[in-house]
């Protein structure tokens, strides 16, 4: 078998995963989730929003994280020797993150919050160049905040973001060239419902630096194996491989 055709395998069992509906224990831990939301003081909600929204804003406007050019002719086997490279190199990243900030206290894993979100995005930005994607085009640059929503979102939301991934091309027909369209607040909600849990033990004393770790190697795991994934949906629907 082919190193494509067992990629193709592979993702004919993630499309099922992502397509499959909620279960109890989905809906479980999302009302267990929001129960740890509210428990949590305004001022942590107001820096994880705050810093949420400024990172989609920096991606679809930002222009300091777009330094690679796309790989070209290349195959597939190739660039994802590549992306596994640079995964390694960014998880390691992150755990250092999670590491440092948990044994900080209450305030710096406070900080870790806007920290692993540069370190995802920058980490999705190298991965899209690898699969041969411009990401100095504008709509490059949403395609990464909607894999970024599919790595961290309800399995309710990962249904209807999935089917925008699958036939991108011709969603990106409709899209704006140069407006701030993105539904950050949904986005944002998503992603803090995803992680909050794990993410918010790590400002507890003295267990912070190890949950931390431990998170942030999970999260980057997840969001790795989604990102492949998508990517892997873009390259085969691509007149360049």
């Amino acid at each position: 078998m082919t190193y494509d055709n067992l990629v193709k395998k592979e993702m004919l069992l993630w499309e099922k995963k992502m397509l499959k509906n909620p279960n109890m224990t989905n809906l479980l831990a999302k009302g267990f989730q929001n129960k740890v939301n509210s428990m949590v003081p305004n001022k942590v909600h107001h820096i994880i929003t705050e810093g949420i929204k400024k990172t989609v804003k920096l991606v679809l406007f930002g222009s300091e994280l777009m330094t690679n050019k796309p790989l070209k002719g290349a195959p597939l086997s190739l660039r994802e020797k590549k992306v596994l490279e640079k995964t390694d190199h960014y998880k390691t990243i992150a755990i250092a993150s999670g590491w440092g900030t948990g044994a900080g206290g209450i305030m710096l894993g406070m900080a870790d919050f806007p920290i692993l979100l540069s370190i995802k995005v920058k980490y999705l930005f190298e991965v899209a160049s690898l699969y041969g994607f411009d990401v100095k085009n504008y709509k490059e640059r949403v395609f990464i905040l909607y894999v970024f929503q599919l790595a961290f979102s309800s399995q309710q939301s990962r249904q209807k973001v999935y089917k925008i991934i699958e036939n991108w091309e011709q969603y990106a027909k409709s899209l704006p060239e140069k407006e701030d369209f993105f539904d950050w607040r949904s986005f944002q909600q998503e992603y803090r419902d995803y992680i909050d849990f794990a993410k918010m033990l790590q400002l507890v004393p003295g267990i912070g630096a190890v949950v931390g770790a431990y998170a942030n190697n999970k999260l980057m795991k997840q969001l790795a194996n989604v990102a492949m994934q998508a990517y892997r949906l873009r390259y085969f629907d691509s007149p360049f491989r």
